[in-house]
């Protein structure tokens, strides 16, 4: 249903390398950029644009990964790349039988999720 969305960040430069790296795991790669914007997802399609503000509200935002293995590769990518562990790779049973997550925040505090709905 969404076809993309404006995250805003302190530092735009900072918040770029970190979504690269992040992201890189889900295939996500760095579409467009400029002084003032970043646009992150499909080579041909960014999804995710990043917006330099003085003032952030951190939100939660979540990523499908393909598999089990992508949300433990996201997840080790953003820790490596300055991310805060919110929840490392796991079950999240709660949710459904089969929600595989992984949950870090990010240099302004959002908290950012790969998840996976498949069984391993």
């Amino acid at each position: 249903m969404l076809d993309h969305l404006s995250l805003l960040v302190r530092d735009l430069p900072r918040s770029t390398r970190f979504y690269t790296a992040a992201l890189a795991p889900l295939g996500a790669v760095v579409g467009y950029s400029d002084e003032n914007t970043a646009g992150l997802g499909l080579p041909d399609a960014p999804q995710l644009w990043l917006a330099g503000a003085k003032e952030v509200q951190p939100i939660h935002l979540a990523f499908r990964a393909k598999n089990r293995e992508q949300v433990r590769q996201f997840y080790a990518a953003a820790i490596a790349a300055g991310a805060r562990d919110n929840g490392e790779p796991g079950l999240r049973t709660h949710y459904h039988p089969h929600y595989y997550g992984a949950f870090v925040l990010d240099p302004d505090g959002h908290n950012i999720e790969a998840v996976c709905h498949s069984p391993e």
